[in-house]
């Protein structure tokens, strides 16, 4: 073999080479455990609902997904960490509804949802439930709008939070049925409940994990549920459209973002692995037990979802005048 046979021969194996070793490099990811950053601190049902998928996603990988808490401003404590974070799939954020409303309320955030995140998906809904005090005369949507609109100064919710997605959504019930709506905001959703037994409040519309054991004694009543179609978190409760007042849709969610940048083919293994997570049966207990239902689909679908979240809520804040802070 002469000289200039032996250097093609070299360049052409290193073309070959260059070829190929992105794609094996890219396979061995992950090489090392991965952050899931939640926005909120241990215990709720968004710290659990994370260490539920963390738990089967370390199985697969054979490398630890490690929950890390980073509550504080509304979420965006968290949001901002990640924003900030190395693009290379071990930083991801179990990104909530705030993820979105923040952004519709136009909140100073040092992060654009935009620019500097990838959705990567899938996501978790938590859907959210009109309920009354057992002992009140309402038994149907129709039934508490005609309540409504006899309290000129206003029926009262009780929600989890300012901008809160209950919150928000019961805004959006009041405005599509022509009523008067007053949020009493508590620190989560157990005090709500305990002011809606105790008669102080006239509903909730906010998840129902907690109500169950006082629906199922009979001590509170379960109206609707804002959604697309029932869910299988409560399949008794209809839709608000069912009972004639459509687009009364709304709920807490959960999903997975990562830094923008992150290489798609990392994105769309987490997104496929998650996937497969949520959709086994033991998991899907856990996650309806939480008051959550799993929701797949593409990244794509993920990102155009997030899009309609920050375009329905910015609309509604709008118009309602409504201030977060």
């Amino acid at each position: 073999m002469t000289p200039s046979q032996l250097t093609r021969r070299r360049l052409l194996g290193a073309v070959a080479l260059a070829g190929v070793v992105p794609h094996a490099f890219g396979n061995t990811w992950p090489g090392k455990p991965v952050r899931l950053v939640s926005p909120y601190g241990p215990g709720g049902s968004n710290d659990t609902s994370a260490r539920v998928l963390a738990e089967a996603l370390s199985r697969k990988y054979g490398q630890q997904v490690v929950v890390e808490n980073k509550p504080g401003a509304g979420t965006r404590v968290a949001s901002e960490n990640v924003a900030h974070a190395t693009a290379d799939g071990y930083t991801l954020l179990w990104a909530a509804a705030p993820f979105a409303i923040n952004t519709a309320a136009g909140l100073s955030q040092r992060f654009d949802i935009h620019k500097d995140f990838v959705a990567v998906g899938p996501r978790v809904l938590g859907p959210v439930f009109l309920i009354v005090n057992a002992g009140s005369p309402v038994r149907t949507v129709a039934d508490f709008v005609k309540m409504a609109k006899q309290k000129p100064d206003g029926v009262t919710f009780a929600s989890p939070g300012i901008g809160s997605g209950p919150h928000l959504t019961a805004e959006l019930f009041a405005a599509q049925s022509g009523f008067k709506a007053l949020n009493v905001h508590y620190r989560g959703d157990a005090t709500a409940y305990t002011e809606l037994l105790a008669g102080r409040v006239d509903a909730t519309l906010t998840a129902i994990t907690t109500a169950l054991p006082f629906i199922q004694a009979g001590k509170l009543r379960v109206i609707a549920v804002a959604a697309d179609a029932r869910t299988p978190v409560h399949a008794d409760a209809p839709t608000f459209a069912e009972q004639g007042v459509p687009g009364v849709v709304g709920y807490g969610w959960f999903g997975i973002v990562a830094p923008a940048g992150t290489p798609p083919a990392i994105v769309q293994q987490i997104n496929r692995d998650a996937s497969q997570a949520l959709a086994d049966p033991q998991i899907n207990q856990k996650l309806l037990a939480l008051g959550l239902q799993p929701s797949p689909g593409s990244s794509a679908d993920f990102a155009g979802f997030i899009d309609g979240e920050v375009r329905k809520w910015g609309a509604l804040i709008k118009a309602r005048g409504i201030v977060l802070e």
